[in-house]
């Protein structure tokens, strides 16, 4: 009861009567600073006795790796530092297998999203020994289940190394840059699918199943990249866009011990989204999923006879998202679907072809953690309380006995201990940074590990909003979830400008009752200038059934662009709202959705501001855009009617336009056509380039000045 009471005290801090003079918010404390930066716990991970975890600590010059007990919360040892191992400033571990060996990755560089290569060493707990693996940055480095061998892809072929003799085998040859890789994946896969390693081991470490991907056919895009030299520099890589050719994918199963391979039998379907070897190893488990992303195939291939079978297939009349929800049992396996159009959790048995339904209701299972098999039980998370909140549960796997094990209100994250014994959880809310505690299985709290106490007494001596959730219905009867952030010394009697955010895409969700990071502080320092801060989930974003997602299927931007504008006619019917100064901005998909808001909205917006936009479907990639629009080909007025350069003629506020010209993933050419049509139309707009930089645009100072930019352009235009 203290710990609870505790934690309703210190969260309300800021928001209390303050008794000195508040601070002001500068937005260099915002994005240059580490200033309000929330309580984190690093490198996380629990040992294999369910007893212990450790995590990275970061002691001064010094980073170490230190071992913790679950139930007394006290530091049990340091595994390993730094300054034992000639000050290398790892970034990454990894344990093998039976916990006696290090995979430390050394000054990662990323390649991609979620890709990246690193010096990778392998470190001997007891003997103390070092060996770095390779000379050269390699990526995707993994312990065989045995921890005798370490593989990993450099050059895009596949290699081992085995730790006993130091010998290197290289397990594919015809690796080539943009044309073929294996082991990795392509780049659409990687932003796409999520899935980077393109290899899996087989449990008993006698088989390695990967991925060859053949890009020769795919069209190929270029990014010259300036890096202050006297000539630039060009960057090409493999993109193909909607309706153009993908890369052809095999799977390939490598027996360890003959070094010999083979291409697994697979259906006729575009892609190959996950494998996974089953829990005895006799399988391996591929998805097979065709180019409309409506039907998926499971097909397992036994190693041993080569022969692929059809397990089990799931059809949807618009699309189906890909998972990692899965978990193989001797019987058959824990799967996730939306089949009763919410994401549920089912048990797929092998001997009835059937799947038994655990979860039901009208809401999402949004992460799946774990099965413990000797006690049946299923871990999850689930909105099951409200579509703005996560809350962490168990259920046994014949659906009885669901219990509610988190306490705190807002989202909660689990990482389970690998007996499902505890949990660490991190609870935040719109007004709460983290809050980290130590729980049992049954959701009892133990201990707190972090409480963000420094950040919030550093808010304390800040006057801020509170982050307030409202929702309104629309003129087409939809209801839709919104929160908003007014100044902190409101008043209902005046009018006040407003500025909304807005992503929108597809199962994304901006609504929710969590800590907001740097942008929450922004749009507190926002809120400072007597501006009101407001976002709205439109029609095609997550959390409330897959009706509500998959409904702007086959016309992106439609449905999502109405709801905009009827959250903007909602917010200029409040008396204290000024319906003449109502500005938005968004990123990437927010940045085209801010776009054609200002253009079909050109009555109502007063301004917007698109960073690194979308402005044309035809120029995304395939996977991503297919699944909601399948072709052009297919669906030419899908792509042209909701295309933001299509409709320049109509602007009439004021134009802030933002890219990286190194942006892989929203081509910088979508701004260049945006361009080229305002121009054409005689249209005035601001905009600027940052080059050299990405789809995130940051590094150095790069983030300030983009945010200083921005937001002179809202204080100028509001």
């Amino acid at each position: 009861m203290r710990s609870f009471v505790n934690y309703i005290i210190i969260f309300l801090i800021p928001f209390f009567t303050l008794t000195q003079e508040p601070k002001k918010l500068t937005i260099e404390d915002i994005y240059f600073s580490n200033t309000f930066s929330q309580d984190w716990v690093w490198g996380l991970n629990s040992m294999k006795n369910g007893k212990e975890y450790t995590v990275i600590d970061y002691i001064k010059n010094d980073i170490s790796i230190d071992k913790y007990s679950y139930k007394s919360g006290k530091k049990i040892n340091s595994i390993l530092k730094s300054s034992e191992i000639d000050s290398l400033k790892f970034d990454g571990y990894k344990f093998n297998s039976n916990e006696e060996k290090l995979l430390l990755k050394v000054n990662t560089e990323s390649i991609y999203r979620y890709s990246n290569k690193s010096f990778i060493y392998a470190f001997d707990i007891k003997s103390k020994e070092l060996i770095k693996i390779s000379d050269e940055k390699i990526s995707l480095a993994d312990f065989s289940p045995n921890g005798k061998m370490v593989s990993y892809v450099f050059d895009n072929n596949l290699y081992i190394y085995e730790l006993s003799s130091g010998k290197t085998t290289k397990c594919t040859t015809d690796g080539v840059k943009n044309k073929i890789i294996n082991g990795a994946t392509d780049w659409v896969y990687e932003e796409e699918f999520a899935i980077v390693k393109g290899y899996e081991w087989s449990h008993d470490s006698k088989f390695l199943a990967y991925y060859k991907f053949d890009e020769s056919n795919v069209k190929e895009f270029s990014m010259d990249l300036f890096n202050q030299n006297l000539y630039p520099t060009q960057e090409k890589f493999k993109y193909p866009k909607a309706g153009e050719e993908n890369s052809k994918v095999s799977i390939h199963i490598l027996n360890v011990n003959t070094k010999k391979s083979f291409q697994v039998n697979e259906n006729d379907f575009e892609y190959t989204p996950r494998i996974y070897w089953t829990k005895d190893s006799k399988n391996l488990c591929v998805f097979k999923l065709n180019r409309h992303q409506n039907h998926l195939k499971l097909l397992f291939t036994n190693p041993e006879s080569k022969k692929t079978v059809l397990i089990y297939e799931e059809k949807d009349s618009r699309y189906i998202d890909i998972h990692d929800n899965i978990k193989f049992l001797n019987t058959g396996f824990i799967w996730s679907s939306e089949k009763d159009g919410f994401n549920h959790l089912y048990k797929f048995s092998y001997d009835s072809k059937k799947m038994f339904q655990i979860t039901s209701g009208e809401y999402e299972i949004t992460k799946f953690y774990g099965y413990n098999e000797s006690k049946k039980i299923l871990y999850y998370q689930s909105n099951e309380k409200s579509p703005l909140q996560k809350h962490i549960y168990s259920i046994n796997i014949d659906g009885t006995n669901k219990k509610l094990l988190s306490n705190g209100k807002g989202v909660n994250n689990a990482n389970f201990s690998t007996t499902f014994d505890y949990f660490i959880n991190t609870n935040s809310t719109a007004n709460q940074p983290n809050y980290i505690t130590l729980n049992n299985k049954k959701g009892k709290l133990i201990r707190v590990i972090k409480n963000s106490e420094k950040l919030i007494q550093t808010l304390s001596n800040y006057e801020l909003s509170k982050k307030e959730f409202f929702s309104f219905k629309t003129e087409y009867n939809i209801n839709l979830n919104g929160w908003m952030i007014k100044p902190p010394d409101f008043d209902s009697n005046k009018k006040y400008p407003v500025l909304m955010y807005v992503y929108g895409g597809p199962g994304n969700q901006q609504v929710l009752d969590n800590w907001g990071g740097r942008n929450y502080m922004w749009y507190q320092y926002l809120a400072q200038q007597g501006i009101v801060i407001v976002c709205v989930d439109n029609r095609g974003t997550g959390g409330r059934g897959a009706d509500f997602k998959k409904c702007t299927y086959k016309e992106l931007g439609k449905l999502e662009t109405e709801d905009q504008i009827a959250a903007n006619k909602y917010l200029a019917s409040l008396d204290y709202i000024d319906q003449n100064k109502i500005g938005i901005w968004g990123w990437s998909y927010g940045g085209y959705m801010s776009s054609l808001c200002l253009l079909k909205g050109n009555e109502i917006f007063n301004f917007a501001i698109a960073v690194a936009p979308v402005t044309n479907w035809r120029f995304y990639d395939t996977i991503y855009t297919e699944r909601y629009m399948r072709t052009p080909q297919e669906n030419p007025d899908g792509y042209d009617l909701n295309s933001p350069i299509n409709y320049i003629k109509q602007l009439k506020g004021n134009y802030l336009l933002v890219h990286g010209s190194a942006d892989d993933n929203v081509h910088y050419q979508n701004s260049m056509e945006m361009i080229s049509s305002l121009v054409k139309e005689n249209k005035q707009f601001d905009l600027f380039i940052y080059p050299d930089k990405n789809h995130s645009i940051y590094g150095g100072t790069t983030r300030l000045h983009l945010m200083t930019k921005i937001t002179d352009f809202i204080i100028k235009n509001l």
